[in-house]
């Protein structure tokens, strides 16, 4: 379908194939990825004797690699005219590196396990997204990344729960559960393999290079003010690795552990659609600004509330601030830059982000560690207060057509 095609917003049947397919690509390797990542905290810790410093300097490496290498791989895809192979080569990356998981004896291991997972994690992100809104009509975009960020999400239910059940099932053995998340990472490589196509594009290239002055030039305002917003967003949006241990220090058993990121990728999964179409209809801002607020709740209650219920309860809205707002700021992107440099502006959107993850990963982990989780999650809640003011500046309630402003 057309790049610049502007419809009328209409419902999921509406979307096209290929974004369907590459939901159920995003979810399998959810699957696999959140089979591991529900319990890596606890092994990390438990098992190999790291810090909760050494967990978020840990996280905040890995989102940053993947960052880093996104910005480099969307702006390759532009460069190419072409999105698929990319995306494709990353997902088989990630595929090939998840049996490292099961074999590592050491905290080394791990770390450079998750480095190259996140560089085939940065190889995919910005192609995939860039294809996304390549394939969507501009009323759509909002329900296109709203509903992979729901199937993803799916993947993130369901990678918990085999968790839990192969936990139980295996008499706590982590590496068995680990050697099982390798299945569903080879069948999202299939998949994508297999199912989606890219739609026709100029064959020209351009003749300037990737990620130069005069590209960047070309991207407006309206993609910078995003792309800000969302940097001083993510400051407040730490790793879930923290909303793990806030569980397990809140009395949770080890072996429930994978139950937080259930609770938290349910109500993520049941919310991000539903906003994101939503969003095609009244605009993007206020709905934003709601999904701050919900990410301050959820700091609060998570920072005072008491016991596994108030853990609990913060985990619920936590899920339910992110499905209001990642599909969201995605659609921003797609909205504010021009059809043709969409991956190298994905590409700067998840590096600058990618960054401030890492930030906000290493201050939450050095909070935690000198005075405690309640000043991890109270300084959360002064980032995202701090995020709601720059939400204003975004510009008109709804994208104009020809994707110049959100």
């Amino acid at each position: 379908m057309s790049d610049e095609t502007t419809t009328k917003p209409a419902g999921w049947h509406a979307l096209p194939t290929g974004i369907w397919a590459l939901g159920f690509v995003s979810m399998l390797m959810d699957v696999s990825s959140e089979m591991i990542h529900a319990l890596l905290p606890i092994y990390l810790t438990a098992g190999l004797g790291a810090t909760a410093l050494a967990v978020g300097v840990i996280e905040g490496i890995a989102e940053a690699t993947a960052a880093i290498t996104k910005v480099f791989s969307g702006a390759l895809s532009d460069w190419l005219g072409r999105r698929k192979g990319l995306a494709a080569l990353g997902y088989g990356l990630a595929a090939l590196t998840k049996p490292v998981f099961p074999l590592a004896t050491s905290l080394g291991w791990v770390v450079a396990a998750r480095f190259v997972d996140r560089v085939g994690k940065g190889i995919r992100g910005a192609p995939r997204d860039a294809l996304i809104a390549d394939l969507t009509p501009e009323g759509l975009r909002g329900a296109a990344f709203g509903l992979r960020q729901s199937l993803d999400t799916i993947g993130a239910v369901l990678g918990p729960l085999a968790a839990i059940g192969l936990m139980a099932l295996f008499a706590d053995d982590f590496s068995k559960v680990f050697w099982v998340a390798v299945i569903p990472a080879f069948l999202s490589l299939a998949l994508i393999l297999t199912a989606v196509h890219e739609p026709p594009r100029p064959a020209a290239k351009p003749a300037r290079a990737p990620l130069s002055r005069a590209e960047l030039a070309q991207l407006p305002r309206a993609f910078w003010v995003a792309v800000g917003v969302a940097s001083v967003f993510t400051l407040a949006r730490f790793s879930e690795a923290f909303l793990i241990l806030r569980a397990s220090e809140a009395g949770l058993a080890t072996a429930l552990v994978p139950l937080v990121l259930v609770g938290m990728n349910v109500v993520y999964a049941l919310s991000a659609y539903p906003v994101g179409a939503l969003s095609d209809r009244i605009g993007r801002r206020g709905l934003l600004i709601g999904g701050l607020a919900l990410l301050i709740l959820a700091d609060l209650v998570l920072a005072l509330g008491p016991g596994l219920w108030g853990a609990g309860i913060g985990v619920l809205i936590w899920g339910l601030h992110m499905g209001a707002t990642q599909g969201l700021l995605s659609a921003l992107v797609a909205d504010t830059a021009p059809p043709s440099l969409r991956g190298t502006a994905f590409g700067l959107y998840n590096l600058v982000t990618g960054v401030a993850l890492l930030l906000a990963s290493v201050i939450a982990g050095a909070l935690w560690q000198q005075i405690g989780a309640q000043a991890t999650f109270l300084a959360g809640a002064i980032f995202a207060a701090l995020a709601l003011f720059g939400v204003p500046l975004l510009g008109p309630r709804k994208p104009r057509p020809g994707g110049d402003d959100a």
